[in-house]
């Protein structure tokens, strides 16, 4: 009975030392995560709460939020926040015998505010991220997913104040670790949609994350973004607004063993610049609309109402170039011969890109072939005017040399 009693007391002891550690983890977590953020160089942030799931092998963060802070005035500027992340084991890929995890962001809002919080400042600091997101997610992530996201530019400098936002953004990447598929060139799968001031995003891309070099096959589409919801960056950043017309943009980019190809293909339709609401404008400003709208005119493919180019580019990821000749070109062929369809080409593949020490294939434009030749012409007769000059002065000097002799 006395050894029976003991076994009971140890087990009741362990049983009420587990419910403890179930009871405390949650505050031990959320005490270390956020001295984490807190001490961060260059960004303050805070988690208001953490769930544990243990059964499902999961943690959900409770409201989140990442500021930029000013290391001279000590001023904090948003720039991320989510209203839950959910971290834990992606049974998918356990199933395929990999340990791997998966993350889930709601409501994520991710601001960039010029001259305080850059693009180019996420990226260098981007180690600092690396090391939290191990330290919150201890298993490497192979799914990552985002649910009614928003991406927000702020220009407070400006008059009037920029604010552009994409909303209703749904993120998708799956197999980021090669947990299956593996035989695959591009294992990865990343999809995206959002919406945009009455249009459309969209993104599809193949890729292969753990390769040496940038290896993946990307296309992406806006299309029918209404400009007149963007006059307040227009008239901060080109002084003009615009009474009606939409915007699309079309891409296709390739790359691997460090090389790249693809194109943008911009597309303004049905663009009005200087209307009848511009009645009130000051006359400096009417004609700097009016200038604005007559090259629009000009550009313009007249049957479709709508301006585009298309501007390749391909390179290395040490020296990217663009084809100006062919941008130019493209612009002139939609304005007086033909409109550029409104769609992807489907033509940008991976298959496409040579490997390295292959020959680049140039695309010629018309303008490349009829500058470029007079080019070629006047060059060729350069060269041949100094040869002509080289052997010319090298008579002279044979004949003086003749000269001495026979003197």
């Amino acid at each position: 009975m006395k050894r029976s009693r003991k076994v009971g007391i140890t087990i009741v002891a362990v049983l009420a030392a587990i419910v403890a550690i179930r009871l405390a983890l949650p505050y031990v977590i959320l005490h270390y995560a956020n001295k984490s953020l807190a001490t961060m160089d260059g960004y303050y942030g805070h988690i208001r709460d953490i769930d544990l799931a243990i059964i499902r092998g999961a943690y959900k963060i409770d409201s989140v939020y990442l500021n930029k802070v000013d290391s001279v005035t000590g001023k904090q500027t948003p720039f991320f926040a989510a209203s839950l992340v959910d971290l834990s084991v992606e049974w998918n890929a356990l199933f395929h015998g990999s340990i791997v995890g998966e993350v889930v962001f709601q409501d994520p809002l991710i601001r960039f505010t010029k001259d305080k919080v850059e693009p180019k400042d996420v990226r260098k600091d981007s180690a600092q991220f690396d090391k939290i997101a191990d330290d919150f997610m201890p298993l490497s992530i192979n799914r990552m997913e985002i649910r009614n996201g928003n991406i927000q530019y702020l220009d407070q400098h400006t008059k009037p104040k920029v604010d552009i936002q994409m909303t209703d953004v749904y993120f998708t990447a799956t197999n980021l670790r090669n947990s299956y598929d593996s035989s695959a060139l591009l294992p990865s799968t990343v999809k995206g949609r959002g919406s945009i001031y009455d249009g459309t995003f969209n993104l599809n891309m193949k890729l292969n994350p753990l390769a040496e070099k940038p290896t993946f096959d990307l296309n992406a589409e806006i299309k029918n973004t209404n400009l007149v919801k963007l006059n307040d960056f227009f008239q901060a950043y080109a002084k003009v607004d615009v009474n009606k017309g939409t915007f699309g943009l079309y891409t296709e980019i390739a790359s691997k063993q460090g090389r790249f190809e693809g194109y943008v293909k911009p597309l303004l339709k049905d663009v009005d610049i200087l209307g009848k609401e511009d009645r009130d404008d000051n006359a400096f400003r009417k004609l700097w609309e009016a200038i604005a709208g007559g090259v629009s005119e000009i550009f313009e493919n007249q049957p479709k109402d709508q301006v585009a180019t298309k501007i390749p580019f391909r390179g290395n990821v040490e020296n990217p170039k663009a084809n100006i000749w062919y941008a130019i070109s493209e612009v002139l062929q939609n304005a007086f011969i033909r409109a550029i369809q409104p769609s992807l080409d489907n033509e940008i593949n991976i298959a496409a890109i040579p490997a390295p020490g292959e020959k680049e294939k140039e695309k010629e434009s018309f303008l490349g072939k009829v500058f470029g030749k007079k080019d070629d012409e006047k060059k060729k007769a350069r060269e041949n005017a100094r040869q002509e000059r080289k052997e010319k002065r090298r008579e002279r000097r044979r004949a003086r040399e003749e000269d001495d002799k026979h003197s």
